[in-house]
């Protein structure tokens, strides 16, 4: 019974990365047709660092491992404990820092919205669901390599770290015996893979990251809900678009059309002055 649930688990994911994947390649053919020949933010590399904000949904589920416990007597009331798949959203901010002409070390404090749940079914037919709600502040560390552009496109891809913490603040030493009892911090590696897409003012960016959680999400004190397991980890799967702002074009342009105009001021001056004295 698990395996069929496991194989219909990675045919829906397989559908929803095909479907992502789709639509990052429909938004980038529509920059392109949109997009005039002319290249846009040309000088968006002079500016060591960018800031901008980011909008995500993501798709989270417990991966979990069984004790030596649940084959037991004690629990041969329970057929088995199936993990759900279940959505959430991300809102945070970016900073990007240069670090060499084709990668970057990208800073994003983040807040997650999850829904998580685990389902208890018994052998008598009735399946009794643990819900788990968080909302996490993140803060994911990561390196971006990038490739050279193409017209106003380029591929990357991130890799790095995401630590996280519950914003709840629930300690770790909570006593619940009634329910699930996790951890309230969280380490995660983070893979993806994303478009730069160059408008005349901002950079566009739909990417695809997958998070796998490394720490034992399980509380160090057991009850009727976790015994039956020996580890519990996360894992997500998210779909992102930034906005990142473009180097001040305008102001630069400024500062030069404002130099032009003293040297020719200068100029004028002097002109006259040889004037006078001829």
């Amino acid at each position: 019974m698990q395996a069929i649930n496991a194989r219909n688990q990675l045919y829906i994911r397989g559908r929803k990365i095909a479907l992502a994947c789709l639509l990052i390649l429909g938004l980038a053919h529509s920059s392109v047709a949109q997009n005039n020949p002319s290249d846009n933010l040309l000088n968006y590399e002079d500016q060591w660092i960018h800031y901008g904000f980011l909008i995500g949904v993501h798709s989270s589920k417990y991966v979990i491992k069984y004790s030596d416990y649940f084959t037991s007597p004690a629990m041969d009331t329970v057929h088995s404990i199936v993990p759900g798949n279940l959505g959430g959203f991300k809102l945070g901010f970016v900073i990007n820092m240069k670090i060499s002409k084709y990668l970057d070390f990208r800073l994003l404090p983040t807040v997650g919205f999850y829904e998580n749940d685990l389902n208890y079914r018994f052998t008598n037919g009735i399946t009794q669901r643990e819900l788990k709600d968080a909302t996490m502040v993140e803060l994911p560390l990561l390196l971006k390599y990038k490739s050279a552009r193409r017209g106003n496109i380029a591929m990357y891809m991130v890799f790095g770290v995401n630590p996280s913490l519950e914003a709840s603040g629930k300690g770790d030493e909570q006593d619940v015996t009634q329910k699930l009892e996790l951890k309230n911090w969280n380490l995660a590696i983070d893979v993806g893979v994303g478009l730069d897409i160059f408008y005349p003012f901002f950079k566009f960016s739909p990417e695809i990251r997958y998070s796998y959680g490394l720490r034992n999400m399980l509380s160090d004190n057991p009850n009727d809900f976790s015994i039956g397991l020996e580890k519990l980890t996360t894992q997500n799967l998210g779909i992102f678009i930034t906005f990142e702002g473009g180097p001040s074009s305008k102001r630069k342009l400024g500062k030069t059309l404002k130099g032009a105009g003293q040297i020719k001021a200068r100029q004028k001056k002097r002109l006259k002055g040889s004037k006078g004295r001829s």
